[in-house]
């Protein structure tokens, strides 16, 4: 990478722009890992984060699937939690006023299985004072569908982001599955139906067993793998997405330091949301803000701006090419 001589005793400025928010640095914590914030709050500065991603909330309360719901796979997890949560009327009772009050910038994880139930929560969470914007979960069965994820098909995708448009004028950040053949083209729905901003990915679709029981490890038999084994993973379908739309974009999937986030700004993507990683080690963000700070030090860089999306593209093939060659692979 280029240096820049001129950057040298500069402020090494994290702050962000990521759609229509300015951000003082592009790490958050990725909802469902970081509860609602204040069960971390003894482990580092909550206002030190860029923002917090709160735990997915849905209308009315959910307890979540039964036991056993986490497994620990080989550099990572699987979970199968089932999205339990207090509610929305909980949430804006109880946990919204603790982070309101240190003035930590809120992103809301919302959810439903119908439509009208994501166009309902994006109304209640309307004006309410301390949240910035709405993620929109699209990785949840639509039961009129008979049970087709909302993410995977453009048309359905398209649909949930239309119904939370039309509820709120909150901007919008839509997360997406990985378990789909093209997420591009996802990613091209969800921005055409009126999302602002994209974050990927979701966790990946997986299953363990035991050999002794003969059984599966979950009681839900299925759940989503996270952690450092699908940073790859995380990385292709963010270049993919980034290739396809022109918005921001936020990286998630395995990112444990410093380094993991800045492969993820890097190609492009404007902001990271850190999971898995908070469970392991509950300071970690706080060290990957450090870190980042002291990469442009040694980068010689004024600020991260400098830094996102500067991957050396040279050598790269058209990616519709990269992934034809990738399907011809034996």
């Amino acid at each position: 990478m280029a240096q820049n001589p001129d950057a040298r005793g500069a402020s090494h400025d994290l702050s962000v722009q990521l759609g229509p928010l300015r951000l003082k640095n592009p790490v958050m914590v990725a909802s469902g890992t970081f509860g609602y914030g204040e069960e971390y709050a003894d482990f580092l500065d909550l206002t030190a984060l860029g923002a917090v991603v709160v735990k997915g909330i849905s209308l009315a309360p959910r307890p979540g699937n039964p036991p056993p719901r986490l497994v620990e796979t080989p550099a990572g997890m699987i979970n199968a939690i089932g999205l339990e949560n207090v509610g929305v009327d909980a949430f804006l009772q109880s946990k919204l006023p603790y982070l309101r009050d240190r003035q930590v910038p809120v992103i809301v994880n919302i959810f439903g299985n119908l439509l009208e139930e994501y166009a309902e929560l994006a109304a209640r969470l309307e004006g309410v004072p301390g949240i910035v914007a709405l993620e929109i979960n699209i990785s949840c069965p639509n039961v009129k569908s008979g049970g087709m994820i909302f993410g995977t098909e453009p048309s359905m995708a398209a649909r949930v982001v239309e119904a939370v448009r039309r509820a709120t004028t909150l901007p919008l950040i839509t997360k997406l599955t990985p378990n789909v053949t093209h997420i591009g083209e996802i990613a091209k729905a969800a921005v055409g139906a009126g999302s602002d901003m994209l974050s990927c990915i979701n966790t990946v679709a997986a299953m363990a067993v035991d050999i002794f029981s003969r059984r599966p490890k979950l009681a839900n038999v299925f759940g989503g793998l996270s952690g450092p084994a699908i940073k790859p993973i995380a990385l292709r379908c963010t270049y993919e997405v980034l290739q396809a739309v022109d918005c921001p974009v936020i990286g998630i999937g395995g990112i444990a330091n410093a380094t993991d986030a800045l492969e993820f700004l890097l190609l492009g993507a404007r902001a990271v949301q850190v999971g898995t990683a908070n469970f392991v080690h509950p300071a970690v963000t706080r060290e990957i803000i450090e870190g980042m700070r002291r990469f442009l030090e040694v980068e010689r860089l004024g600020g991260v701006e400098e830094y996102i999306g500067s991957l050396n593209r040279e050598c790269l093939f058209p990616f519709a090419e990269i992934a034809c060659e990738m399907t011809d692979l034996p």
